[in-house]
């Protein structure tokens, strides 16, 4: 899962203010877009690899791992600091290694029997779908409301961050989740990702000015990578289970 300190810090810095960048969210688009197209071809990439060179996979996704957990930081400090010459290419560069160290999950997708390429396409609806659906609502919450939803999202999405970690630890000693506690996990994920879409039209109005548009590209750009992550990883235990 990428790394949510970015929404932490967005929530910390939104709770005295007023709306401030009423564009920021339109700015931000195309480079939310681009981002997740880049993730299309580094997933593309990774299948490539493991369908050629599957001996080779698993030390180049530690290594995209970690430089992805690197660039993070990284991309997000020159992004804040408006040095927009310098974190496009490093985001460019974050959004393919998301998409490579995806392309495992994404394999797994298209050979599990019933999830296939449609599944990932359901997938990637439910993204779309609930942008349209997180716009009108989380545009329209009041200030009360918006922090309360902001308040809880964040607790969850802090939990389910342990849960994960917890869960890839254990895989890596060789004890994986029975699958009717992943089905649980997933579909925890959804709905906690589904939540961070409303907040995020709520809070980065209130966080980033309208010429900030990289930073909250960012925070979108995880909220939307994450919420397909977990739709596929809940389609793949419904249709994998014993």
């Amino acid at each position: 899962m990428s790394n949510t300190s970015n929404f932490r810090d967005a929530i910390r810095e939104a709770k005295t203010q007023t709306l401030i960048g009423p564009n920021v969210i339109a700015n931000a688009l195309p480079f939310v877009g681009g981002g997740l197209v880049l993730t299309a071809l580094g997933a593309y990439g990774g299948l490539g690899v493991i369908r050629t060179n599957p001996g080779i996979f698993l030390p180049t996704f530690i290594g995209a791992m970690i430089m992805q957990l690197i660039l993070f930081f990284v991309a997000r400090n020159v992004a804040q600091k408006g040095n927009k010459g310098l974190a496009l290419p490093l985001l460019a560069t974050y959004s393919l290694l998301s998409g490579y160290t995806l392309s495992g999950l994404v394999f797994v997708a298209l050979q599990t029997q019933g999830v296939g390429i449609q599944g990932i396409g359901i997938a990637a609806l439910g993204c779309g779908v609930t942008f349209i659906v997180a716009r009108q609502i989380g545009s329209n919450l009041s200030e009360k409301d918006g922090m309360a939803l902001t308040k809880t999202i964040s607790l969850g999405v802090i939990a389910l961050v342990v849960v994960c970690l917890a869960q890839f630890g254990f895989a890596m000693f060789g004890v994986y989740t029975p699958s009717w506690l992943e089905i649980g996990i997933s579909g925890l994920g959804v709905f906690l990702f589904v939540g961070v879409s409303v907040v995020d039209f709520y809070i980065l109005p209130r966080t980033y000015r309208d010429d900030q548009y990289l930073p909250a590209a960012l925070s979108m750009y995880l909220t939307y990578v994450n919420l397909f992550v977990f739709i596929l990883r809940l389609l793949i235990a419904l249709n994998g289970r014993d």
